[in-house]
């Protein structure tokens, strides 16, 4: 157990149609062939870990400038960052009681377009950024091609970085933080498990699992989210083993409910 305290930073939110995240969400019928769909908002979110060894950014959110011309307008209509422009990074750090120059690392729990906007904070310093070796490969990979996933946006991650790179399934880089791949929605999707002195062990799935659907019902992702459906159900078993084995919390990337209720943090 490490003495550690985590707070959650609010990032703003996004707001889209509940199919993208919960498969099959809305569904016509012979009575209700064009039934309206849930449209609604999902909380963005990162944290930050005060680790005895390092302050850790945990995901780096949506680029401040989402709005004007940082996201293709295909992705902007998808996944809509209606406030963007009053969350950044730095505001948002600032009103937790941090600064950037406050932060020691950086993890990358996947390079997707809401997680990996704010790593231009971190173009040509030494701060390590942790990310794992699929999740680089796949990043550029779809950025680079028309193939892949179009949720990357090569503005997002291609700069002067210090790329740590985790390389193994499990890797612990701290006390008692062990970073676990969960591939699944992208190959190389990496969650976190802390064992905390005062709150037991939490484990952060990230977008292997968006809502309580996901977890509970074991409804995979939707719409395309998905790099792989065998891989995401093999890496939701792992999870659900983890919170037997640690009798962990298990907190996921965009659940609104959720969110409400952590929002106060751990210890």
């Amino acid at each position: 157990m490490v003495d550690a305290t985590i707070d959650v930073i609010d990032r703003g939110g996004l707001k889209c149609d509940l199919n993208y995240l919960i498969e099959g969400n809305t569904l016509g019928s012979h009575d209700e062939p064009n039934p309206d769909t849930d449209y609604a908002e999902i909380p963005v979110w990162n944290l930050v870990i005060d680790h005895p060894e390092a302050t850790i950014l945990w995901d780096t959110g949506n680029h401040e400038d989402a709005l004007d011309g940082h996201w293709p307008e295909g992705l902007k209509q998808a996944f809509y960052p209606h406030d963007v422009r009053e969350h950044t990074l730095e505001g948002d750090l600032d009103d937790a009681g941090y600064s950037l120059d406050d932060i020691d690392a950086v993890f990358q729990t996947h390079l997707h377009l809401d997680h990996a906007g704010g790593l231009h904070h971190f173009d040509g310093t030494d701060v390590p950024v942790y990310v794992h070796e699929e999740e680089v490969k796949f990043a550029y990979y779809s950025a680079k091609t028309d193939k892949g996933s179009s949720a990357y946006i090569l503005g997002d991650f291609d700069h002067d970085l210090n790329w740590q790179i985790i390389h193994q399934d499990r890797e612990s880089h701290f006390e008692d933080t062990e970073f676990i791949r969960l591939p699944g929605h992208t190959p190389g999707l990496t969650g976190t498990m802390i064992h905390l002195d005062d709150d037991g062990t939490v484990v952060f799935a990230g977008d292997e699992i968006y809502q309580s659907e996901n977890y509970d019902d074991e409804t995979p992702l939707g719409a395309g989210l998905l790099w792989s459906h065998q891989h995401w159900f093999e890496s939701l078993q792992r999870l659900k083993d983890l919170e037997r084995r640690h009798d962990a919390e298990v907190v996921y990337g965009h659940d609104p409910a959720q969110f409400e209720r952590i929002q106060e943090g751990w210890a």
